[in-house]
C-alpha cells in the first residue's frame, strides 16, 4: 500500500458553530462544497486504489465532490456517538461540567438509539477500520487508501495507527476539508502530513 489519506468532510452549519455532530445528518454548506471541490487537484495526482467513506451525507458528498470514485460506505467510519451532547457545544457543556474533557470523560448517556460511546469503544472502531485497510493493502500494491470521515474519529484513528492510546487524539487537529497523510518510514508508522487545508484564496484556481 502507498499512503493512508485522511479527509475530514467539508463545513456544515454545526461544524461552523462548534456543535458536536454525530448522527445528525447535515448537508455541507456552500463553503463546505467548495472545500470538497478544492481537493480535486490534490487527489487527482495520486493513485487511490480504495476509498472508504462514512455513511453520513456530509462525508459522502465530500468524497463525491473531491472526485473519489466508487467509495465504499463503511459504518465504522461514523463519527463518535456524542450521546446527550449531540448538538451541544463544548462551552455549553462546561457550564455544568467545568473540567469536562471528551478524551478522558467521554459523553453523557443519550437516548436508546444513540446512547453515546466511550473513548475505548471508538478506539475499537478505529482498530477495525485499520484492520480492514491492512487486509486491503496486501492486494493493492503501491496504491493509496482514502478515508473520508469526521474530525474526532479520524483523530482517534491517527492515534491508533501510531500505536498510541485513544487519548492521544487530543494532540491532533483537523479542520473541515483538511487532508492528512499517514505512512511508514523504516517500517514504522509515521505522520507524513497533518491538517492540510486548501486556502480560500486558491479556490478559484481550483475551479471552485
Amino acid at each position: 500500500m502507498g499512503e493512508l489519506i485522511l479527509i475530514r468532510h467539508g463545513e456544515t452549519e454545526w461544524s461552523r458553530s462548534g456543535q458536536h455532530t454525530s448522527h445528525t445528518d447535515l448537508p455541507l454548506t456552500d463553503l463546505g462544497e467548495r472545500q470538497a471541490r478544492a481537493l480535486v487537484p490534490v487527489l487527482e495526482e495520486r493513485s487511490v486504489g480504495l476509498t472508504l467513506v462514512s455513511p453520513l451525507l456530509r462525508a459522502r458528498r465530500t468524497a463525491e465532490l473531491a472526485g473519489l470514485r466508487a467509495p465504499r460506505v463503511t459504518p465504522d467510519l461514523h463519527e463518535w456517538d456524542y450521546g446527550a451532547y449531540e448538538g451541544v457545544t463544548t462551552v455549553e457543556i462546561r457550564r455544568t461540567r467545568p473540567d469536562w474533557d471528551l478524551w478522558r470523560h467521554g459523553v453523557a448517556p443519550g437516548p436508546e438509539d444513540h446512547p453515546g460511546e466511550s473513548p475505548s469503544e471508538i478506539a475499537d472502531r478505529a482498530d477495525r477500520v485499520l484492520a480492514e485497510v491492512g487486509a486491503a493493502a496486501s492486494r493493492m500494491g503501491h496504491d493509496d487508501v482514502a478515508l473520508v470521515a469526521h474530525s474526532h474519529f479520524l483523530r482517534v484513528l491517527t492515534a491508533r495507527y501510531l500505536g498510541l492510546p485513544v487519548t492521544s487524539g487530543e494532540l491532533f487537529q483537523l479542520a473541515t476539508g483538511a487532508v492528512s497523510l499517514l505512512g511508514r518510514e523504516h517500517g514504522k508508522p509515521v505522520i507524513k502530513a497533518m491538517n492540510i487545508a486548501i486556502p480560500k484564496s486558491m479556490f478559484e484556481a481550483a475551479g471552485c
